[in-house]
C-alpha cells in the first residue's frame, strides 16, 4: 500500500472517530430504547443490554485500539508491545463477560442458548481470540522463542489476527441483524427511531472496522517514490 501513497494516519483519526460514535449509539440505544443495563434484575432485557456495550465497547472497540498500538502510540516498540498484549487480554475479558450475559439473559428467561449462526460465529470468533492471543505472548512477549522463529511467525500472526478481527465484526453485524429482527417480530416500528439508530450503529461499525483494518495494513512512513523521468534521446 506504501507504493498507492496511502498514509495511516487519517485512517487512525477516522477510526477513533467512528469508536466514539459507535460506542455513544450503542449506549443509546441499550439505555434510552431498551431501558438500560442490569446484571441482576427482573427484567431479563436489562441482563441481556450489557451484551451489546460489552462486545461492542469492550471487546472490538478496545481490541482495535490494541491492533492500532503500534502505529499511533509515540512509545517504543517494547512498551507499544506491552500495550498491545494488555488492551488485547482486557477485551477478551471484557467479551467473554458479554457472552456470560447473553447465556445469564438466556437461561433465566428459558430461551435456547447457541441455535444462531450468530451465536456460533461468536464462541469461535472469541475462542480463536484467546488462542491468538496466547500464542502472542508466548511468542513475543516471554522470552522464549527464538529471533528465527519470531520473525518467521510474524507475518501470520498479524494475518491471523485481522482475519479474527474481521470475524469479529461480522459476528457483531449479525448480533445487530438477529436483536433487529427479534424485536420486529412483535409490536416494533420497523421505519421508527429505534429501527434506524440499530442501523445507522451496525453501518458506523462496519466503517469502523475497515478504517482500523486499513491502519493496521497501511505503513506508518509512506516511501517517497521517485519522480518520473523519461529515457533520454540518444
Amino acid at each position: 500500500m506504501g507504493g498507492l501513497g496511502v498514509k495511516v494516519a487519517p485512517f487512525t483519526y477516522v477510526a477513533h472517530v467512528l469508536a466514539v460514535v459507535s460506542a455513544v449509539l450503542v449506549l443509546v440505544w441499550c439505555i434510552h430504547f431498551r431501558g438500560g443495563l442490569a446484571f441482576e434484575s427482573s427484567n431479563k432485557n436489562l441482563i441481556f443490554n450489557l451484551h451489546p456495550v460489552l462486545m461492542l465497547i469492550g471487546f472490538i472497540i478496545l481490541g482495535s485500539e490494541a491492533i492500532m498500538a503500534y502505529k499511533v502510540l509515540p512509545w517504543s516498540h517494547d512498551v507499544n508491545k506491552a500495550i498491545h498484549l494488555v488492551l488485547h487480554g482486557i477485551a477478551i475479558v471484557l467479551g467473554i463477560f458479554g457472552i456470560y450475559c447473553a447465556f445469564k439473559n438466556h437461561n433465566e428467561s428459558g430461551i435456547a442458548n447457541l441455535y444462531s449462526l450468530h451465536s456460533w460465529l461468536g464462541i469461535s470468533t472469541i475462542s480463536l481470540y484467546v488462542i491468538q492471543w496466547i500464542f502472542g505472548l508466548v511468542t513475543f512477549f516471554v522470552p522464549v522463542a527464538s529471533p528465527t522463529f519470531k520473525r518467521g511467525a510474524l507475518p501470520w500472526h498479524v494475518l491471523f489476527g485481522l482475519f479474527v478481527y474481521i470475524l469479529a465484526l461480522a459476528t457483531a453485524e449479525l448480533g445487530f441483524l438477529e436483536k433487529l429482527t427479534f424485536l420486529e417480530m412483535g409490536d416494533f416500528d420497523k421505519y421508527g427511531t429505534e429501527a434506524f439508530l440499530v442501523n445507522f450503529t451496525a453501518l458506523i461499525v462496519v466503517l469502523f472496522g475497515a478504517s482500523v483494518v486499513v491502519a493496521a495494513v497501511a505503513p506508518a512512513q509512506v516511501e517517497e517514490t521517485p519522480e518520473y523521468s523519461p529515457l533520454p534521446d540518444n
